[in-house]
Parts: structure tokens; sequence; C-alpha cells
């Protein structure tokens, strides 16, 4: 009885096992010419794809079908038949398309008018704020997320490369994509199961993490950074859909309607609810967009599932393919929620369809929702520096009892394949370069060496300039950190160094204090908001490539104590001391002045060096910024967050023989703003104003830039020095069009160029007392007629460079003045 009963159940897993169903291939027309949006479906149920550009399509299901449909707007309906379980490379050829292309069905373009897909789309835009959610003043939900990161396109050849000698046994755990048909190898995969709450009213919310666990990289947080940053939340009902720093057009954007072509494909009882399938697809090629489906209930409107990739030709880098998958349960007759959120990336070198790249996979799922439970304004402050190790702790029977899905054999799999590879040396040789390329430093043990990217450099004065140096390391969240480096000129024949130390003394509020001390040459004047980190990074020391002379350079000896804490999140405010020596580092440069005025019988005295002490007290305010790691340094996500900063300082005479007593205060802020499908805007602006009599050295001078690369906040057409002030305000504007206006010319298509357009100015003036105590040979002028420039770049040359073309609108009379400027500047953007 126990054999028999064996038996059967071994044959029931034999006949789940081979039930899966597969199929591939490509739809043509009649002259064979691929269909690209044609829809592929399964009579009477959701499963489902779509075409992509090149006509191909992949659809795998756990469910057995024998046939499946096949249609496009302007061609004859096709349900072809599948002889087996898993159907291969199908060349599938639609009738009809020749015979309208009179009427223009040909191009695929469907009408804005009499359109019952349209109508459809205007009731969803009617109840989006209705739906889901946003039905309730409060809500609360458990949420679960898997990441999960794959090499794909694994074939023979690539199995027998040597740098996987040693390393053969990861082989083992090769799959398929359910997705795009492709072979993958899983390397990486994160669980976190967090509590998500939100208040409608009041627009806050709050995500309480009770576990989370890693596999292959534990503690690296540039790869941390890199997946928070990846797959940032989004809302479908969104006009627009933020991927990868791209702004994408939502299929169910109101705005939809002039980017995407919609049909009305097909009706379906899912769940006892009538819904509509709607096919989208983009009008035009190379804008950011989607191609897929949803389905919508025909009374609520509210999306039940959708489906939608994006399409090969939009204009992004390193992304191939973005597959995203939503699916909603019906709560009642009125309440769809989202449950299931799938997204799958395929990022590569190339989009050619045989190049190989790795895979980004992303589900969240939520459960156990609850509504209109109000939590107090307190409930929802956001913990400045909070880190409970325990969530990193849980063992895995907490996990097969919590996580909402169990795992798959690859999944599973991932864990004890890593565990195995880092003992492996070869792994670890690999693993350590890319974290040193990822980092800048080597680490031997406790201590960092680098950051080797400064250990060349080159100026007027130093010439050649050789620097080393290093930090100590004992983990991502160390409380405490030292840190120094050594440089030698060979122009100037001396040693330069520097050496700092910061010391978190309470991490709940972050305060930290710090002291350093720094002697070496600057260029001073390449910004005007400044801060007093004696490690900073010296543009001196980088100017290999300058057009002009950029001598006019300064021997710097700073020393500072500073104390500094967050109150709120991203609200952090600094006070501090520092003492200063000035001189001139070249023979060609000068900075004196006037200790004693002249006077009709004396000539006045003349001072070259300048000591002085300073107190100052900062704001900065970054909202939405998003942070990696506890300890006293952190790693800062790469998105776009405004940032405001405030700056008090004061000069004290005769502290420690300081020379000059004045107060100067300043002002920055700088905001993202994005346009939607039209692009993104950075709108940057800093005013300042010194009270008091000060010397060239302390000036604020307006930021030239005599480099032939971009440096932010800069002017490109100005040299150093060339405009000086004691009062001023700049405005710098930007505008990226991502691609926007060259997607409309055929020829420069397929280049993927991306166009910016940008303004700079400024305004400023020097009072008749700083006038008067110059002695140095730099000419005091004033932006007093509001100085400006305008130019434009073109963006995305072979994916990583940027070409900036930049005129002077005014001042062109003045000596040596650039009136036209060519920057270049280097980027791995998507």
């Amino acid at each position: 009885m126990v054999r028999n009963l064996l038996s059967l159940i071994f044959f029931l897993l034999t006949l789940s096992a081979i039930s899966q169903t597969k199929v591939s291939g490509i739809v043509v027309d009649d002259e064979g010419l691929p269909v690209p949006y044609a829809s592929i479906g399964v009579r009477g149920t959701t499963i489902g794809t779509v075409t992509n550009e090149d006509g191909r399509f992949y659809l795998e299901s756990d469910q057995t079908f024998k046939s499946i449909v096949v249609s496009f707007v302007g061609y004859d309906t096709k349900e072809v038949p599948l002889p087996k379980a898993v159907n291969y490379d199908f060349k599938i050829k639609l009738s009809g398309g020749n015979q309208l292309a009179e009427v223009k069905v040909y191009t695929g373009k469907t009408s804005k008018k009499n359109n019952p897909a349209l109508d459809i789309l205007r009731k969803i835009w009617e109840r989006k704020r209705k739906n889901g959610l946003y039905m309730f003043d409060q809500y609360q939900m458990q949420k679960y997320e898997k990441v999960e990161f794959d090499m794909n396109s694994i074939d023979s050849a690539f199995k027998k490369q040597k740098i996987w000698k040693g390393m053969e046994f990861i082989f083992d755990h090769v799959d398929t994509s359910s997705v795009t048909g492709k072979t993958y190898l899983p390397i990486f995969i994160n669980e976190k199961l967090s509590d998500v709450y939100g208040d409608n009213k009041t627009n806050k919310k709050k995500e309480i993490v009770k576990a989370s666990k890693n596999s292959g990289f534990q503690g690296n947080q540039q790869i941390e950074a890199f997946i928070k940053d990846l797959y940032s939340e989004y809302n479908i009902y969104d006009n627009y859909l933020l991927f990868f720093d791209k702004s994408f057009t939502s299929p169910l954007s109101r705005t939809g309607i002039d980017v995407y072509n919609y049909v009305l494909a097909d009706t379906a009882y899912i769940d006892n609810k009538r819904c509509f399938n709607i096919v989208f697809y983009p009008r035009r090629p190379s804008e950011l967009t989607f191609k897929g489906d949803f389905w919508v209930a025909d009374t609520t409107f509210a999306i039940k599932k959708i489906t939608m990739a994006a399409t090969k030709s939009a204009n992004i880098n390193w992304v191939k393919d973005i597959y995203i998958e939503q699916e909603f349960d019906v709560v009642n007759d009125s309440v769809f929620l989202l449950t299931k959120d799938y997204m799958m990336s395929d990022f590569a070198f190339s989009k050619r369809e045989k190049s190989k790249g790795v895979y980004g996979k992303r589900t969240t799922m939520y459960r156990n929702h609850k509504f209109n439970l109000e939590k107090p304004d307190e409930f929802y402050k956001k913990d400045v520096n909070y880190v409970d190790e325990s969530i990193y702790q849980k063992p895995d029977e907490y996990w097969d009892a919590n996580r909402f899905e169990e795992l798959n054999k690859d999944e599973k799999g991932v864990y004890k394949m890593l565990d195995t590879l880092k003992t492996v040396k070869k792994f670890k040789r690999i693993y350590n370069t890319v974290e040193i390329l990822g980092s800048g430093y080597i680490n031997y043990g406790k201590f960092d060496y680098g950051p080797i990217f400064s250990t060349f450099g080159y100026n007027d004065v130093e010439k050649i300039r050789l620097r080393t140096g290093g930090r100590t390391y004992f983990g991502q969240n160390d409380p405490w950190r030292l840190e120094g480096y050594l440089a030698y000129g060979f122009g100037d024949n001396k040693f330069k160094y520097g050496a700092s130390g910061k010391w978190m003394i309470d991490k709940k509020s972050r305060v930290i204090i710090s002291a350093g001390n720094r002697r070496d040459v600057e260029q001073i004047g390449v910004s005007l908001t400044t801060s007093n980190d004696v490690l900073g990074r010296s543009f001196a020391s980088s100017s290999l490539f300058s057009s002009g002379s950029n001598g006019k350079l300064t021997n710097v000896n700073l020393t500072t104590l500073g104390i500094s804490f967050e109150p709120y999140k991203n609200v952090v405010i600094s006070a501090g001391a520092s003492y200063r020596t000035l001189r001139t580092a070249s023979e060609t440069f000068s900075l004196d002045y006037y200790e004693t005025l002249p006077t009709a019988s004396t000539p006045g005295v003349i001072k070259g060096d300048l000591s002085q002490a300073e107190f100052n007290v900062m704001l900065d305010w970054t909202p939405r910024r998003q942070n990696i790691g506890y300890g006293v340094e952190r790693n800062i996500v790469d998105a776009p967050y405004s940032r405001f900063f405030v700056n008090f300082q004061s000069g004290v005479k005769g502290i420690l023989d300081s020379d000059f007593d004045y107060r100067k205060v300043q002002f920055y802020f700088r905001q993202p703003i994005i346009i939607g499908a039209i692009g993104r805007s950075y709108l940057t602006t800093e005013f300042g104003k010194t009270f008091g009599t000060v010397p060239l050295g302390l000036m604020s001078i307006i930021p030239g830039n005599q480099s032939y690369f971009q440096i932010d906040n800069t002017f490109q057409n100005l040299n150093y020095y060339e405009f000086l002030s004691d009062q001023y305000v700049t405005v710098h504007y930007e505008h990226n069009f991502q691609g926007k206006l060259f997607a409309r010319v055929p020829a420069l298509r397929k280049l993927n160029l991306r166009e910016i357009i940008g303004f700079r100015g400024v305004y400023g003036t020097i009072s008749d007392d700083n006038r008067r105590i110059n002695a140095s040979n730099v000419v005091y002028r004033a932006p007093e007629d509001f100085y400006y420039e305008y130019g434009f770049g073109i963006g995305n040359i072979f994916k990583v460079f940027r070409l900036d073309f930049s005129w002077r609108g005014n001042y062109l009379d003045l000596p040596d003045a650039r009136a036209f400027a060519v920057k270049g500047s280097f980027g791995f953007y998507f």
C-alpha cells in the first residue's frame, strides 16, 4: 500500500513537471517582415505577451495549453496549435496587412477617435485616485521583497573560459528565464521582510524592516546602494514612472494617448469580474515607453493585471530589457489591491540579441492589509541613524515560517553556491578587484590604501605630483576613522600632507567630532560655497589638462576642529573653528595687501602672507536623500535630491595673530526638476555677502574653469580670478531632454544622443574699502553688469562621453576673454 502510494505521488509529480508550456518564435507578415507589438495570448485566460520590435516573443506558463492566439491591428487573427509542451522557433505569418496599407493601418498607428480602448482609458483616469490604497485614510500591510541578480546567456563557450577554472561547479545552477527563454546563472539574492504604514491624509509613509538576508556580497555598500537606487518605488497610475534615472511615460498616463497606440483586444471574467484586455505599444521609436497589455475591471476601472516591457529602441544605456508584471487581488466588488509586483531588467553592454549580461529581478509581495488605523504624527518620524543588527541574524527557521512564498530550487541553490564560492581563492581575487575599482581603495586587513585615482597629478607649480595615502577600515559602519596622505611635487621640490580624524560619539543623532590639518597647494576660487574638509578635492593637483596658465596657486596650511549632529533625518547642523595661513605658491602670482594704507607722505605697508582664525556654523538640509551605512562615513545613493545649505563664518582678528575681522553669510540651493517625458532640469543658485574689509585671499572668487572638463557650478568661459566680489548672486540652469528631440531625427535616432541646454549668470560687487587694500597683481573686477554664459551639450556619446559648447554673453572686450569654450566629461549614466 505504501509502495503504491509513493508510486502515485511520483507519477503526479512527473506529470506536474512536464505540464509546463514553453513557446517562442517570430511573427511576420505576408512579405516576411517582422510584426512588432503583436499580441500573443491563450484564449480565455490572462496568459500572454507582446512581440518585441523584431517581432520575436517568448511565452512560458505552468499551465498546459494546446494553442496560442496571435493578433495585431490590421491583420487577421490567427490561432496556432502547439503540438507539444515545449515549442521553440515558431514562424507565424499574419495575413491582411498589405490590403489595409492605403488606410495607414500598415504603420500600426491606431486612431484617436472612435477607439473603445481610449474610452476605457479615460474611465481609468477618472477613478485612479479612488482605487486601491487611495480609498482609505490610512493603511498598513506586510511586505516581502526579493532581489536577485543572474548572469544570462550562459552557453558552452562561456563555460569554457579560463576565468571559470576551479569554479565550474557554479554551472550546476544554470536555468532558463520564464520571460526571455535565455539561460541564466543566479549570483546574488537578497530578501527583506517589513511592515509598511501609510497615511493618505498627511501623505506620510513608513517602512519598518523586520528581517533582511543577503547572499554573496554581504557588507558591500556599493552593491547595497546600487540595489536601493536601482529599484525605486513606483505607481503604475502615475503619469510618469522613474526607472534608472529616466522618466518613462506610463501606459496609464493622461499623456499616454500622444505616445502610445491602444487596442481593445479581448474581454474575460477574472475572479468573477468582467475585465477588458487592452494592448498598448509606442507610436514612435526611441522614446521612453513600454509595450504590453493590461486587464481592467468593467465597473471600477481598476487594473487587475498589467504586463509591460520597455521598447528595445528606448534611449537608455546598459539596459537591454525591462519587464514589469503587477497583479491585483479583488478584496470586494470595489477594492483592488496590489499583491505582487515583479520587475526584471537585463543589464548588458550591448542591446544585440545574443549579447551576454546580468538579469536584475525584484519580486515584491503584499498581504494582511488593514485600513483606517490612525497613527500619531510622531510614529512617522524617520530614525536618523538606527540599525538593529538582529534584523540580519534571523535563522533559517524564521525565514521558512515568514517568507510569503517558498524559494525555488534556483534561489535555494544561490545561498549554498555562494557559500562555497567564497572559499575559492580565484573568486576572492576577482571580487576584490571589482571592489577596488568601485571604492578606489585597496584593503589590507584594517587599513585601506588610496584613493588610487589620486596617485598622479600635475600643475604649473608642482609640475609632476605623486600622492600616497590611506585610511583605517574595520567595517562599513566604523564609529571612527583616521585618514591621511603624503604628496611630493617635483617642480617645487616640497612635500605636502594632510591628516584628519572623525569620531561619532552618539549614534542616534549622529554627533560627530572631527579634527584635521593640511599643508598643500590649492587653486582658490574654484567653488564659492566651501566646507572645511581638510581632505577634500584639490583642483590644483588634478589640472593635467588645462587651457591657459594655472599658476595662480596658493600654499595653504589649514587646521580645523568641528562638531556636527543630525537632529532630524537629513538635517545636519555643524559648528567649527579653523586657522589657516595663505601665501602665494608662484612667482607670477601675488596675494599682497596693504596692512597700512599709503598716504601722500608714506608708501604704506604691504604684507604677502595671511593668517586667519575663523568660527563657522552650517546648516545642510537634503530632503529625500538616501544613505547607505550607519558609521561615521556613509555612502549616498545616486538619486536626485534637493539641497539647502547655509553657512555663517566669522573671522576674528588677534586670535593666534589673525589679521582680519569680518563676517560672511552664504546660501546654496539646488533643485532637480523632473518634467515628465521632456526630461530633467537642475536649478542651482548661490548668494553670499562679506561684511568687513578683507584681502584677496578672503574674497569671494567667481569660479572659473580653465580645464578641458566640465565642473559643476563653475563658469566655463571664465579664467581663474577673472571676476571677484564681496557680495554676489549666481544662477545655473541646465535641462537634459534625454534624447527627446534627437529621437525625431531618423539619422540621429540610433545613436541615442541626448541634448542639453544651459544658462549661467552672476552678479556681484566689491566695496571701495576692499579695493583700496589690494596690493596684488590681480585686477579687481566685479560682474556688476551681470555676467552670463549660455550653451548646449550633446550627451551619451559612445554612452560615456558628453561634449558641451559654451558662449560668453558679455564682457567680451576683457584681456584673454574666452568667447567660446568646449568642455568634455565622462560618466556612467543610464
